[in-house]
């Protein structure tokens, strides 16, 4: 096997009992994400739940924050020679003390996980707010577990968005089902509005939530600039509206949009404001947005061409 070119370190923070154990139990379990990588799992706690033993990974507890220093980390790359790193850190070691750790020269930190535990999030979020809030600066994914299916998260999304507003948010429920969280009101158009108006900022919110919750959009008249594109597998009459997207990096531009019926011609250079009518409809047994054209109206392009999911 060739040498890799670096270590990946997943770190994953919280207070004690928020869920960290069983979501890293749950990574280790997971097929799509261990295949056999020499694992270790740093812990800087020991909770009520204990880890399942899984093939080529190692667990080493720190029983002290003071533990948590460079050299410390170096001897574990040394002794361990791990090709993935899973930190559980505790929130209460405060994120600077981690922040502060020189990490081995090959490993990188790729995800930083931040669970929270609901039943709690109200009482820690009014007293210990800067220690629960401080790793969720810094998280790309914000888990909330042990949620009610029917509570109203909203609000919660809210604080959590006003923490750190380019977080993921997802939050498990009780039953075994996760959600976002997403309400009319937490979106940047108005919901209530006759006719929806989003702007291209405001696109790709669109594109993504109407994956998600096309019911939510199902007779709702929705007007954007975007281009018709060509797509042969739609009988006539019907085309593929929407924009020329960049979803990662600069090499990865491609056309979202949704299927629409309306009489425009596939044009890669005209632009129109596009006024439809949203229909919600089952595919494949999942619910998928489609647009029924109403008015389309040439305009000039757009300030900017590409379509920005990382902004």
């Amino acid at each position: 096997m060739s040498e890799q070119e670096f270590t990946p370190v997943y770190l994953i923070t919280g207070f004690l009992e928020s869920g960290k154990t069983q979501l890293i139990n749950s990574m280790l379990t997971d097929d799509n994400f261990s295949r056999g990588q020499k694992t270790l799992v740093i812990c800087c706690e020991e909770g009520v739940e204990e880890y399942e033993t899984a093939k080529n990974t190692t667990v080493v507890v720190l029983d002290e924050a003071d533990e948590m220093n460079t050299k410390k980390m170096e001897a574990l790359d040394k002794e361990y020679q791990p090709e993935r790193v899973i930190i559980e850190y505790n929130s209460i070691w405060t994120i600077e003390r981690l922040g502060s750790c020189m990490l081995p020269r090959k490993w990188e930190v790729v995800q930083i996980i931040t669970t929270v535990d609901a039943n709690t999030f109200d009482n820690y979020f009014t007293n210990m707010r800067q220690m629960l809030t401080d790793p969720m600066k810094v998280a790309d994914l914000i888990l909330v577990n042990r949620c009610q299916p029917g509570a109203n998260k909203s609000p919660w999304r809210r604080q959590l968005k006003a923490v750190n507003p380019k977080t993921n948010i997802i939050f498990e429920n009780t039953d075994g089902t996760s959600e976002d969280g997403v309400a009319d009101e937490d979106l940047p158009y108005d919901m209530k509005s006759a006719v929806i108006e989003i702007k291209d900022e405001d696109i790709p919110t669109f594109y993504l939530d109407s994956l998600d919750h096309a019911d939510r959009y199902d007779r709702k008249t929705v007007r954007l600039v975007g281009q018709a594109f060509a797509d042969r597998s739609l009988p006539k009459g019907y085309y593929m509206f929407g924009r020329m997207a960049m979803t990662c990096c600069a090499n990865d531009i491609q056309p979202i949009g949704w299927i629409t019926q309306g009489i425009q011609k596939p044009s890669t250079k005209t632009y129109f404001r596009l006024t439809a009518q949203c229909k919600a409809v089952d595919a494949q047994g999942e619910k998928m947005l489609m647009l029924q054209e109403a008015r389309a109206e040439i305009v000039p392009p757009p300030e900017e061409e590409y379509l920005n999911f990382n902004a």
